[in-house]
């Protein structure tokens, strides 16, 4: 009996890297990696951009937990990368899941970044960071949801713990950082007017490129009343910040998904993704 108790609880892990090239006028695969339970499938486009669908084939984490991801975007590319589902976030009895995320984008490069919802269940706890080093001509996009427990199935966070960091960078400027913790009683911090007022469902939406000051109006009125957008300009190099809220996971789609497509110039979300 002491022998088996000594014997560490079996734990997810995995890392997954892909870099991008240009060749002949189109996004091309250079480098793939993956180890684990991270996985990468490249869906066919028929055009000339690349997309990445990121698995997570241990199918949800837990404490202790660790998946790591690195993109790198060449010169004159276009990489969406997004999940195969909701990343799902389950009670930890010890421990924290950990994901770390990295990207690269190069000189007149475009890339999304529009994972599917993180779904964080009663007692989760969760860290996670988000790196971006976008070169000074190039557009970058990103996208994330947040679903405190599912709504339709009477799950609810109560309790745990969430925490997010983005350090997004261009032309060597910090352009944006943040971070977001959300401890103990998750509920109860939610349930605050200032927080989200009960609402369980949330989203960040970054944005840089040229074009950031001609999309704010568009991207306020498709947001309405579930959120608001701004546009800030930093040593010379703008951003794009809208935030969100819903009532759950459907009605914050409804909202994300037309804004998504409006700065993608009119593409679709990934067919991954359903309404």
């Amino acid at each position: 009996m002491a022998e088996a108790a000594a014997i560490a609880p079996q734990r997810a892990w995995g890392k997954g890297r892909l870099t991008a090239k240009p060749f002949a006028g189109r996004t091309r695969l250079s480098e793939f990696y993956q180890e684990g339970c991270a996985k990468i499938r490249l869906p066919d486009t028929f055009d000339h951009t690349m997309e990445a669908v990121l698995i997570n084939s241990s199918g949800g984490l837990t404490g202790g937990d660790w998946i790591g991801w690195e993109f790198n975007s060449g010169e004159n590319t276009h990489l969406t990368l997004t999940t195969q589902a909701c990343e799902k976030i389950y009670k930890a009895s010890a421990g924290t899941a950990t994901v770390a995320t990295r990207i690269d984008v190069g000189a007149g490069a475009t890339v999304h970044w529009l994972p599917q919802e993180t779904i964080l269940f009663d007692n989760a706890s969760m860290s996670r960071t988000l790196e971006v080093d976008i070169a000074e001509d190039a557009q970058f996009l990103a996208v994330e949801a947040v679903l405190l427990g599912r709504k339709a199935m009477g799950e609810t966070m109560e309790n745990g713990l969430f925490q997010d960091r983005w350090r997004i960078r261009k032309g060597g400027v910090l352009l944006h950082a943040e971070n977001l913790r959300l401890a103990d009683a998750v509920g109860d911090l939610s349930r605050r007017v200032p927080v989200l007022g009960g609402q369980v469902a949330f989203a960040t939406l970054f944005y840089t490129g040229p074009d950031c000051e001609a999309q704010l109006a568009a991207i306020r009125s498709k947001i309405g009343d579930a959120g608001g957008a701004s546009r800030v300009e930093i040593c010379g190099q703008e951003k794009l910040m809208a935030r969100l809220v819903a009532a759950d996971g459907f009605a914050l789609r409804k909202i994300l998904i037309p804004v998504i497509s409006h700065l993608r110039k009119g593409a679709s979300v990934p067919k991954v993704w359903t309404l």
